[in-house]
Parts: C-alpha cells; sequence; structure tokens
C-alpha cells in the first residue's frame, strides 16, 4: 500500500508567555492510500493538533512529517498554502462558509485560486454539491440550510479540488444524531467509491465506527496500534 502520511516523532510544543504546553508528543503515524482513518480521544489529548499538522496548517516542533512524500517544514508560506490547495480538502467542526454567499458561492471559493474559467468553477462545484447531495441547494444561503446541510457544503467545498486527502475535524460535533449519520455517510462514500483517503477526528464511537482503522490519542501522545485508553473501553460499551 503506497503510504500517504508519515510521521517520526512528531511533536508540537506552545510557548504561553513562561509555560510551556506540550500538546503532541513523538507520534509516529503511517497512513497508506484510500484508507479511513479516525483518530479518538478526549479533549486536549493531542487529536487536532496533529490533523493541523498533517494538513500543513501548523509546523511541528520537532519531528519528521511527510505528507503525499512531501515535506514542507523548510517551505515558504505560499508554497505551503498552494499546496495544501491542491492536495487537501479540510473539513471543519463549525463549517466555516461565508454567510453572504450560497451554497455554490461558497464551494466555489478554492477554485478561485486555480487556472479553471468562471463557467468551469460553477461547473466543479455544481458537481461537488451534487456528490453531497444538494444538487438542489445551490443558490441557498447557509442560513437557509439545516446544520448536515451545512456541513455537506463544507463537505463539498473540501473536494471540489478533487483533493488526493480529505482531513476531517469533528466534523459531526455540531450535528444532531441524524444529520450526523448523513455526513459520515458522505464521508465513507468518498472513502469506498472514490478512494480518497479520510483521516477524521472524533470524540465520538458511533462516528469512528465509519472508519477502517481507529488511533487513539491520552494526553498528547499517540497509543499503539490496536491500544485504547481504560476511560474509553467503557465509552466504547455504553455506545453499543
Amino acid at each position: 500500500m503506497e503510504t500517504v502520511i508519515k510521521t517520526e516523532n512528531l511533536t508540537r510544543v506552545y510557548k504561553r508567555d513562561q509555560f510551556e504546553v506540550t500538546a503532541l508528543k513523538d507520534a509516529s503515524l503511517t497512513i497508506g492510500k484510500g484508507e479511513f482513518v479516525g483518530l479518538m480521544g478526549p479533549s486536549g489529548s493531542g487529536k487536532s493538533t496533529l490533523l493541523y499538522l498533517i494538513a500543513a496548517m501548523d509546523r511541528a516542533t520537532s519531528g519528521r512529517i511527510e505528507v503525499l512524500g512531501a515535506d514542507l517544514r523548510a517551505s515558504s508560506d505560499k508554497t505551503v498554502a498552494a499546496w495544501r490547495n491542491a492536495h487537501i480538502g479540510f473539513v471543519f467542526q463549525s463549517f466555516n462558509l461565508i454567510p453572504v454567499l450560497t451554497a455554490i458561492e461558497n464551494v466555489e471559493l478554492p477554485l478561485l485560486l486555480t487556472s479553471l474559467s468562471a463557467k468551469d468553477r460553477k461547473e466543479h462545484a455544481a458537481t461537488a454539491l451534487k456528490l453531497v447531495g444538494l444538487g438542489d441547494r445551490l443558490t441557498h444561503l447557509p442560513k437557509q440550510l439545516s446544520g448536515g446541510q451545512e456541513q455537506r457544503v463544507a463537505i463539498a467545498r473540501a473536494i471540489v479540488t478533487d483533493p488526493d486527502l480529505i482531513l476531517a475535524d469533528e466534523p459531526t460535533g455540531n450535528l444532531d444524531a441524524n444529520s450526523a449519520q448523513d455526513v459520515l455517510s458522505v464521508l465513507e462514500r468518498l472513502n469506498t467509491e472514490f478512494a480518497k483517503t479520510v483521516v477524521m477526528v472524533t470524540h465520538d464511537p458511533h462516528a469512528a465506527r465509519r472508519a477502517t482503522r481507529v488511533r487513539y490519542l491520552e494526553k498528547g501522545s499517540l497509543l499503539d496500534e490496536g491500544q485504547v485508553p481504560e476511560d474509553w473501553t467503557a465509552v466504547q460499551t455504553r455506545a453499543n
């Protein structure tokens, strides 16, 4: 299996005044092409920090990371941004849609950085919205959509550039149970039907079941493959 993500002893330390906070410590992880990996752990465990490092939205304090064969640690912010727009689709928990733009206009935003014509941008955005089941909501504003529909617009925006890697940070965290299942079904379809590599941060065992592999983090440390924190064993049992 082709390796898409590889980290070795990845560490992120944040400095706040005279204090240092270690958000992630010595995380070594390998993810292959076409996997759907869930990153689980309680708040403050380092799972979102790891996701942001993979997306090159943050820079590691130490350790090595390669994503899609690229090591961007010494690259300029401009180079990193261009690389991210071409290869990464990021789904935020809070949707991050622009309220005054319609669904299709929100989805079209990443394409403004490409050489596509205005007509092609609209066609690509419409196709992405149809793929997530919102082909009849192209001209709706975010306030005219449900939370689940807003998140599906956000997913459409994440996939409109046909990225190699989809990263989702608590994509169901702000949704009711039914909307959450709809969003998870979209991510699962992107993985199974379109062979997209998906990495999803979640604290919800129900969401993690959609992943083909789950890794746990605890207090900034990535646990060994197959290892589950004792506290999470009880959580999973209740979820079943």
